[in-house]
């Protein structure tokens, strides 16, 4: 059974596969890589998905829908014909095509896929792609962000160099920012950021407002059929901007036709706000990556909406660099897809590549604060596995009950940015029974565990420390998918990352040579040597591993220095 990549995106979704001369794209039964993501229904009331769908918004817009992909995971419905549609289940349809025409491409059956997606996309959103997989008769492997997609089909072109760039991926429904290093043969995400609705459809609205205005007050009583050709042109008008600096289109959707105008100037103003919401998520990711914009190498743009001059200007002006897009803007997301594949069937051609991603919420739990007179103030968010973590990753806090004589924990489990639980993304919750065998009077400490993988298992361990007690709860970014032995599996093969990184043979050697150097001088050097000791255990206490093998590098550099001074 083959494995394919597949770009699912807001206006057009691809499938690709690896070969042994690279990824490659799968045309659909028209020949074209790209299907169209819409759904309608023919005269005759049949279920039509791709060109053919996309077509008929103009003729019959109320048979059709598009743009689904925005409300992955919410409770959103679409009516076509007698019937209700989820988001997930007219992705699903997208994806079955896409399933079908691999199949006849590749001469044999389907029933694995990468599938990619926004890299903001929160749980619910990931878990509403897995579902739609799972209902077009696919096994989904992995999740890829879409952004770590496009630098894989990059990265795998220059893997031996060593530089960082930035991604910039503007498709047609949402925005994402990732920034990756490459180095030794490894990709590692350094950082994501993203709007999940901001896309390139947003800049057609714009267009679309544009030229409302320019016909006046007949705009506010257009029929349906008269606001998907309005819209047609609005987005050829968009496009023509590409090249042109003014687009003229005809509208014909009235008694009288208008001829209706843009120019680029005009575009870039009435997109100002859009490029504003675009710049703050990439001034996110270089900070979240501890990075400046003159440490970023390489620029490179993804999504078929960064065409747009306005984009390329905003995005050089910002970063004081010229963006990249030697690969194809529409293509490079399901390229990447493709090699994603390829490592998961481990493909020998990809032995040499090692991938990493990040987590790109944070994960934590609920928490009271204190705030005098013995009052505390309950739902304050307290994260375990902040944003932009590398994963596999695993981490552990200390927490105390509030009050002496609590006889259980409840512990709620939430992912997001919100200081108040109530704005984040409620995962599940645990209850803990406080052992008796504490003595009067004491609060009862207990330790929080999150290990989270690249699939998107969660596992939570919550250990009562005067009993030594564990109890488990597993998260599942697929519901159902893992059975309880692939769980336990992937668990064991993370159980190494569950060593706090205090109590690793390489860091308590340093922490033992640092306290024997300091036994063995005196002054100055006693002082500076003190002041490496805490800086490095402040950096084992925050459990990146990262920062721990810079801060390892830096303080055994320092202390062979000092070795070799004649102190006595």
């Amino acid at each position: 059974m083959a494995i394919i990549g597949i770009d699912l995106g807001t206006t057009n979704s691809l499938a690709s596969c690896f070969t042994d001369d690279g990824p490659v794209l799968i045309p659909n039964e028209s020949g074209e890589p790209m299907t169209p993501s819409a759904v309608g229904l023919s005269k005759a009331n049949e279920v039509i998905i791709g060109r053919a769908a996309k077509d008929r918004m103009i003729t019959d817009p109320k048979k059709t829908v598009a743009w689904f992909k925005r409300h992955m995971g919410s409770n959103k419905g679409y009516r076509l014909g007698r019937r209700d549609f989820r988001p997930e289940d007219l992705s699903a349809l997208v994806l079955k095509k896409l399933k079908s025409d691999a199949e006849a491409f590749l001469g044999e059956p389907v029933d694995r896929a990468v599938i990619s997606v926004p890299a903001y996309f929160n749980d619910v959103q990931r878990k509403a792609t897995y579902a739609a997989g799972k209902i077009a008769g696919l096994k989904v492997e992995r999740l890829i962000n879409e952004p770590t997609a496009a630098a894989l089909a990059y990265g795998l072109n220059s893997k031996e160099d060593e530089n960082t760039f930035l991604v910039v991926d503007l498709g047609g429904g949402t925005f994402d920012i990732s920034i990756l290093e490459i180095f030794d043969g490894i990709m590692e995400v350094r950082s994501s950021a993203g709007d999940a609705f901001l896309g390139g459809e947003d800049f057609t609205d714009c267009v679309y407002n544009h030229f409302g205005a320019q016909i006046g007050s007949e705009f506010k009583n257009l029929n349906g059929t008269a606001q998907g050709l309005l819209r047609d042109l609005s987005d050829r008008a968009k496009i023509l901007l590409t090249t042109q600096e003014t687009a003229t289109v005809t509208f014909n959707g009235l008694k009288d036709s208008h001829e209706l105008k843009i120019t680029r100037s005009e575009f870039d103003e009435v997109t100002q706000k859009l490029q504003t919401r675009l710049r703050t998520p990439i001034q996110r990711a270089i900070s979240d990556a501890g990075l400046r914009a003159e440490n970023i190498d390489r620029v490179v743009l993804v999504g078929g909406a960064t065409r747009m001059p306005v984009i390329r200007q905003m995005v050089t002006k910002l970063l004081k660099k010229f963006p990249e897009h030697s690969l194809d803007p529409d293509h490079v997301v399901a390229l990447g897809a493709a090699v994603q594949a390829g490592l998961v069937d481990r493909h020998t051609a990809l032995e040499d590549v090692v991938m990493t991603d990040v987590a790109p919420f944070s994960l934590g739990t609920d928490i009271s604060v204190d705030i005098g007179n013995g009052q505390y103030e309950h739902g304050h968010f307290q994260p375990i596995i902040e944003r932009n973590t590398v994963i596999p990753v695993s981490r552990v806090i200390r927490n105390s009950t509030l009050r002496p004589d609590q006889k259980e924990i409840g512990i709620g489990i939430y992912q997001g940015e919100s200081p108040r639980v109530n704005d984040n993304i409620f995962l599940g919750d645990m209850k803990i029974k406080v052992p008796a065998n504490k003595k009067k009077g004491e609060h009862a400490d207990f330790d929080i565990r999150f290990t989270y993988d690249v699939s998107g298992v969660l596992e939570v361990l919550v250990t009562t420390l005067s009993d030594n007690q564990t109890q488990r709860m597993i998260i599942e970014g697929n519901p159902g998918s893992l059975s309880k032995d692939d769980i336990d599996k992937r668990m064991k093969e993370l159980s190494a990352l569950k060593i706090h990184p205090r109590d690793k043979d390489e860091n308590l050697a340093l922490i033992s040579r640092l306290k024997r150097t300091y036994e063995n001088h005196l002054g100055d050097i006693r002082r500076q040597i003190d002041q490496n000791l805490t800086f490095f255990e402040t950096t084992l206490a925050q459990q990146n591993d990262t920062d721990i093998a810079l801060a390892r590098e830096k303080v055994t550099k320092w202390l062979d220095d000092i070795d070799g001074l004649d102190v006595f």
